[in-house]
């Protein structure tokens, strides 16, 4: 069998933002992707190859993974002809021990290649508002490791030559012992009163910067509970940092939101919330899942009948996407459309259409099915109306044109299904309140949402999780089902809602 190839990618420091784009490319031809605990999940959704997690350090339940164990699976998997991607947090060959995976694979005669990435220091440094190197107070930059091989007799590092380096010391892995390395540092000659910071889980909307002396930064830090991963950094520079950092002034900084919509919705929206700083969850409520053969049936003869409609209307990106595939799959295209109007319920499902070069002939100016059958109603007496909708919805659109004369067939394109549970990470998120937001984009959602509650026994009088709604009817939909909703959307769309959580804050 033909040997695949390993690629040792460097994830970047934790904005999922900072991967580059070859990195985005060999994700996204993967087979395998062995991703490390410093990697942003959110980038698995790039890959459509099987992901297993490799944490060389304990987190929670996960298992430690011992580095010779992973050499052994690049090698192996390699060799059964995949193409795999290693996904390094940072850099490969920065602390990250990708120079080892790569003797172990050169060794075994495996091709492989290294994609950089943004290495922690340098992130952490521009995120927290740190210039490494400035010509007023540093011209040089140091990296050093804080936690040398425990397997070695004697430390290689010379603190002696450390203190007196001409610049900014960046320590990396070194929480653990910072008190050590600052006593050391101090003992070979800094002065005390070094101006010196810990930043913690640089560049993600979870960052903490901590400031202090040289010979104070190890009870600040102990005051402020900080956690790895870390980097101390020792030198004039910090004592430029402002109050607050570029980051840290993003409208979203420190905020988590749930995601709720379907999982293959999620990742543009996500996308939208790491750009300001927050932090998204993904958390889908329901499923997009295929009609049954006999919904199949009754869309296959309505297609091959289009001409016998004079609209078509759609009240969902998800309609849109399920029409027209199956319009293509039947051997047709837009040109099977060419005696019907279009209507769209908002932007997003317009822009949908949009994208088939087709112009909707009516988007009312507010996103609910009673503005869209009133802008209707005037147009359709006696007319008939195709509807492409999900397998359950509100009714208020058919009845409505029904009434003002029209003739409308409601053609099921998609199924809307609820999902069993909320996964274990977003159940253990609400119970602790670390989730800030839940994003609630449509009524099933809504009830679908206080549905899990109570079925994991959350009482939601007592969430200090807030809750946004896309519009009117899901806040009324929500308050129904005894959830408070704390802001409603102006522009009833997913941009919308995050527009709102960015101006309550």
């Amino acid at each position: 069998m033909t040997s695949g190839k390993v690629y040792l990618v460097g994830a970047g420091p934790g904005d999922p933002g900072l991967l580059t784009l070859r990195g985005a490319e060999v994700l996204a031809e993967a087979d395998l992707v062995l991703f490390d605990g410093l990697a942003n999940p959110l980038l698995l959704k790039l890959t459509k190859g099987i992901c297993e997690r490799t944490a060389r350090t304990r987190e929670g339940s996960d298992r430690i993974v011992p580095q010779q164990e992973i050499n052994d699976r690049l090698v192996s998997a390699a060799r059964q002809g995949k193409k795999v991607v290693r996904l390094k947090g940072g850099d490969p060959y920065i602390f990250g021990r990708g120079s080892e995976e790569a003797a172990a694979l050169e060794a075994a005669g495996i091709p492989f290649e290294v994609v950089p990435g943004i290495t922690a220091a340098t992130a952490a440094g521009e995120y927290a508002g740190f210039s490494f190197t400035h010509r007023d107070v540093a011209s040089a930059v140091a990296f050093v490791t804080g936690h040398e091989d425990p397997t070695r007799e004697s430390s290689r590092l010379d603190f002696d030559a450390l203190a007196a380096f001409p610049g900014t010391l960046v320590f990396y892995m070194g929480l653990g012992r910072i008190r050590t390395i600052c006593d050391q540092l101090i003992a070979s000659g800094k002065p005390t009163t070094t101006p010196a910071a810990v930043i913690c889980r640089a560049s993600l909307p979870t960052q903490q910067v901590v400031t202090a002396t040289l010979e104070s930064l190890p009870d600040a830090v102990s005051n402020a509970g900080l956690r790895p991963p870390s980097l101390i950094v020792v030198g004039e520079c910090v004592s430029l940092r402002q109050a607050k950092s570029w980051f840290e002034n993003r409208p979203l900084f420190k905020q988590t939101i749930g995601i709720t919509r379907p999982a293959h919705q999620c990742v543009e929206i996500a996308d939208r919330i790491s750009r300001l700083a927050g932090q998204p969850v993904i958390m889908p409520l329901i499923e997009i899942n295929p009609i049954d053969d006999d919904q199949l049936q009754m869309l296959d003869e309505a297609i091959s009948n289009l001409s016998t409609y004079h609209w078509l209307i759609f009240t969902s990106v998800n309609g849109v996407t399920a029409f027209f595939d199956r319009l293509w799959a039947l051997g047709h295209d837009v040109r099977s459309l060419a005696t019907l109007k279009i209507a769209a319920i908002g932007s997003s499902t317009a822009a949908a259409i949009e994208a088939y070069s087709l112009r909707p002939d009516v988007v009312p100016e507010s996103f609910r099915a009673e503005a869209l059958a009133e802008a209707m109603i005037p147009l359709v007496n006696g007319q008939n109306v195709l509807w492409a909708r999900a397998s359950r919805g509100r009714e208020v659109l058919p009845e409505m044109l029904t009434a003002a004369g029209a003739h409308v067939q409601e053609l099921v394109v998609y199924r809307n299904e609820d999902v069993a549970m909320f996964p274990d990470e977003t159940v253990g998120m609400l119970r602790s309140g670390q989730l800030a937001w839940i994003g609630l984009s449509s009524p099933s959602i809504a009830r679908q949402f206080a549905k899990l509650l109570q079925n994991h026994e959350i009482d939601a009088g007592q969430l200090t999780t807030k809750i946004a709604a896309i519009s009117p009817v899901t806040a009324e939909t929500a308050r129904e089902c005894g959830l408070p909703v704390a802001i409603v959307a102006t522009v009833f769309t997913w941009d919308g809602i995050i527009e709102a959580i960015a101006g309550s804050n």
